[in-house]
């Protein structure tokens, strides 16, 4: 009888043993279906965002070549590093770059700390309305970033603009689209657009907050500021350092709305931006130089994502 037992224990054991190696080693159907519910992403992400990015990595080593002079035929090869070099020689990919550098440096802090204003007015049993409020600033989130550059364009425009219309009429005279401010006026779009995103971000990092801290807080006499810039803040710095880092990728991709405001003012140049400069150089069919400059974006988004993120986790001792 114990033998008996033994050897029916015995081979329980082995067939859990071996229907646990089967999901180990990914057979039996649940391995199918997890791969049923991975392709309807991976399938588009491979396509559409892997694949693009090795053929442009792939077209920007090569460039083309004449056989018997300006007018011979041409043929693509491969050029190592030659387009690389022409991105790095061309003065106006250092232009744009230093602009949307400048852009970046002013649009980002004052974006983010406006969002943080807002995210805290929100959380704060003060402010009335707030389902209203909270909408209201999202909205324009909404508005597609063309959209948004042909509503603030009609807003900018001197012939147009009941705004420039009532400034003029208490004597300020100002010229949205001049040389040194249509950069800003870009910057304003882009503000206007993505400052309600970001305030939704940090706005559901401060629910997560226990609402016990504040009590304690006011039990040893902290009042709202208080409460706001020496607990909230520091307690949501992860999704602050999280939206900066949006911010960043995003300014370096700025296109629609220089784009847009082009059309009405001769001060934006078709190189005005990195992502300009490539669709210029692309339109002009030189798409391996176009490839070569989109690479060097990509890899000056990485580095100083990247780098802000290592720099602020250091601070934070991380």
């Amino acid at each position: 009888m114990t033998d008996t037992a033994t050897r029916a224990t015995g081979a329980v054991t082995s067939s859990g043993d071996r229907r646990h190696r089967r999901r180990l080693d990914g057979g039996g159907p649940r391995a199918g279906t997890i791969i049923a519910f991975l392709t309807p992403f991976f399938l588009p992400f491979v396509l559409f965002y892997l694949a693009p990015v090795g053929y442009a990595l792939w077209q920007s080593f090569r460039v083309v070549r004449r056989t018997g002079g300006q007018y011979g035929t041409s043929y693509t090869t491969f050029g190592g590093f030659e387009q690389y070099g022409k991105v790095f020689e061309n003065p106006d990919f250092w232009s744009s770059i230093g602009r949307i550098g400048m852009f970046g440096i002013v649009q980002v802090p004052v974006m983010l700390f406006v969002a943080l204003i807002m995210a805290l007015l929100l959380d704060t049993p003060l402010l009335r309305l707030k389902p209203v409020f909270r909408i209201t600033a999202f909205m324009p989130y909404a508005v597609p970033g063309v959209i948004a550059a042909i509503m603030w364009s009609y807003l900018y425009s001197p012939q147009l603009s009941p705004v420039v219309d009532l400034l003029n009429g208490i004597g300020l005279h100002p010229d949205f689209l001049g040389p040194g401010a249509v950069l800003w006026s870009a910057a304003n779009v882009s503000t206007w657009l993505w400052t309600g995103y970001n305030m939704l971000i940090m706005y559901a990092a401060l629910q997560s907050i226990p609402q016990e801290l504040y009590e304690a807080a006011k039990l040893d006499g902290a009042n709202n500021w208080s409460i706001a810039w020496r607990i909230k803040v520091p307690i949501i710095a992860p999704s602050i350092v999280l939206t900066t880092v949006f911010s960043i990728i995003g300014t370096l991709q700025l296109y629609a709305e220089p784009a847009v405001l082009r059309q009405i003012s001769s001060n934006i140049s078709s190189t005005f931006t990195p992502n300009m400069l490539a669709y210029a150089v692309a339109s002009g069919n030189n798409y391996q130089q176009a490839a070569a400059i989109s690479v060097v974006i990509a890899v000056i988004t990485f580095v100083l994502s990247f780098g802000f993120m290592r720099l602020t986790s250091k601070k934070a001792g991380l």
